[in-house]
């Protein structure tokens, strides 16, 4: 029976991690698709150059809450279920790879960077405060969104292995799934690694003026 309450735990978990809220709150304020612009990536970033902080921040924190809500659940009312680390690990797992091929947006998903985060914290919220203070620091000192995504990512499963018998035991499925998750995001993120090489790369902050050209263009 647990292994029925963890396969619905990991498929619902998917169908949240498929709510492509870059899209949804872009449609809601009557804002351009956000796959249509910029980077045509569905996240909070890309929707940033649409000139709304509003609907980036909403995009932000909305992304966020689909990959902490499902680990907390299972946290909260897993252990009456017979769902244990592994679960929580299919979870944070399942609601990444929903928003990177979302079943109801014709798997066209973002990069994952916000839903991985939200995960993180859910698993521990010191270790996703690390590794949100890794992303702001070069964030910071680089303005390239896309490099310190790639930073946050490659320290992640560090910062877990880091804090083994302190703040919480490494469990084997959870880092497997932070390191999958990781090396993913990574991934989706090859056209920007080009980018940043060729010095092409946009800066936090460029977004609006290179949208505006855009629009003139058409």
């Amino acid at each position: 029976m647990e292994y029925l309450y963890a396969g619905a735990a990991v498929l619902l978990s998917y169908l949240l991690g498929s709510l492509s809220f870059a899209v949804i709150v872009s449609r809601l304020l009557g804002l351009q698709d956000p796959r249509s612009y910029g980077s045509k990536n569905p996240g909070a970033t890309n929707v940033l150059r649409s000139g709304s902080k509003v609907a980036a921040v909403a995009t932000l924190l909305l992304d966020g809450l689909k990959g902490w809500l499902p680990v907390m659940l299972v946290k909260w009312f897993g252990k009456d279920y017979g769902l244990e680390d592994a679960t929580i690990a299919a979870v944070a797992f399942a609601a990444f790879i929903g928003h990177l091929f979302p079943v109801f947006f014709k798997f066209r998903g973002g990069k994952g960077v916000a839903t991985a985060a939200g995960a993180l914290l859910g698993i521990d919220w010191l270790l996703g405060l690390a590794t949100l203070a890794t992303w702001l620091i070069v964030a910071f000192f680089t303005r390239y969104s896309s490099l310190a995504s790639m930073a946050s990512a490659a320290f992640a499963p560090l910062f877990y292995l880091m804090g083994d018998r302190g703040p919480w035991y490494v469990e084997r499925s959870i880092l497997l799934a932070i390191f999958m998750i990781s090396v993913l995001l990574v991934v989706r993120h090859r056209d920007n690694i080009v980018k940043l090489m060729n010095g092409t790369e946009s800066k936090l902050g460029a977004g609006k003026k290179e949208l505006k050209k855009e629009v003139k263009k058409r």
